[in-house]
């Protein structure tokens, strides 16, 4: 019996949020916001959170400082009921921010990585890993030292025992330096959306590059937004149309709430298509409430509007 159902490993800041502005920030010049909102961000902070408000133990190793912004990422993650003892704070890096500027549909995001790009290999303890029936690695490309070492850190984690799933997130600096020859084979769920798989590969189409990373994958699952997901095998692949929400609030996080699904089920040893299931149906449960956790305060919350508005069941 292991002590965590999954440990999360990635990026770990807080974002600023503000809305309401008054035009566009120009050289020179100030411009007032109306509202403002500090929370914790960060993709793999939302799927921890998320997977264990489904019900499953949750770990992070994550990379903080030890400031105000910080004790924001502890207190949040244990209101979540994610296990905390294994971040690492360090005294001489801040904790990473986005600052986000919000138009309407659209935003600009500044992001300062801070301690959480200076978390590699060396900072990993096998011994906490080994305490993992599974491993999520995410957003390798924000996180310097993990893009660096993620060969590695993979190894490691196969080395430990655990299964491990993988979501590379953008790549800022957009060279999608990714190596899935050496990578994906050492990985059991690798979970990108259609636009990371295809800049990962190089190809214009999802057909070109899930034909790409074939002789090397174990099983790939690809986003495709509105459209669903498809999960493919070495068997063959299975396309799942979305659940659409006809009202959405907004889909900050939808992306990492479908890997929380997905991973929550895919612990439980549920079949893959039933993980898919659930990945689609937490994704689409995440557009019902404002930001990655908003629509996540309880189990019995995304159960409800599982049945409420897509007439699905929760089965975790």
């Amino acid at each position: 019996m292991k002590k965590y159902d999954i440990l999360a490993i990635g990026e770990l800041n807080v974002d600023l949020l503000l809305n309401r502005i008054a035009g566009f920030p120009e050289i020179g010049k100030e411009i007032f916001a109306e509202d403002m909102t500090l929370t914790l961000g960060s993709s793999t902070a939302i799927f921890a959170a998320n997977a264990a408000t489904l019900g499953a133990r949750v770990s992070f190793i994550g990379m903080i400082g030890r400031d105000s912004f910080g004790d924001v990422v502890k207190s949040t993650l244990a209101l979540r009921h994610v296990d905390i003892s294994n971040l690492i704070e360090v005294g001489d890096a801040a904790t990473g921010l986005t600052a986000i500027l919000n138009y309407d549909n659209d935003r600009a995001n500044v992001t300062y990585p801070g301690a959480m790009s200076r978390m590699g290999v060396k900072d990993l303890r096998p011994e906490i890993i080994r305490e993992a029936k599974h491993v999520h690695v995410s957003s390798v490309f924000l996180q310097e030292n993990l893009h660096r070492d993620l060969y590695e850190i993979v190894r490691l984690v196969k080395d430990c025992g655990a299964t491990l799933s993988m979501d590379v997130q953008f790549d800022p600096a957009e060279t999608w330096d990714f190596d899935c020859a050496r990578i994906l084979p050492l990985v059991d769920v690798f979970m990108p959306n259609e636009q990371e798989l295809m800049a990962i590969t190089r190809k214009d189409s999802v057909e070109e590059a899930v034909a790409a990373i074939r002789p090397y994958a174990v099983v790939t699952v690809v986003k495709m937004g509105t459209r669903g997901s498809l999960l493919v095998t070495r068997d063959g692949q299975h396309v799942l149309p979305a659940m659409l929400n006809k009202q959405v609030v907004d889909a900050i996080g939808a992306g990492d709430s479908f890997d929380a699904g997905f991973v929550a089920a895919y612990v439980q040893g549920k079949p893959l298509k039933e993980c898919q299931r659930i990945g689609n149906l937490t994704g689409a449960v995440n557009t019902t409430a404002a930001g990655g956790t908003g629509a996540f305060t309880s189990k019995e919350a995304v159960a409800a509007a599982a049945e409420k508005c897509f007439g699905q069941k929760l089965t975790l």
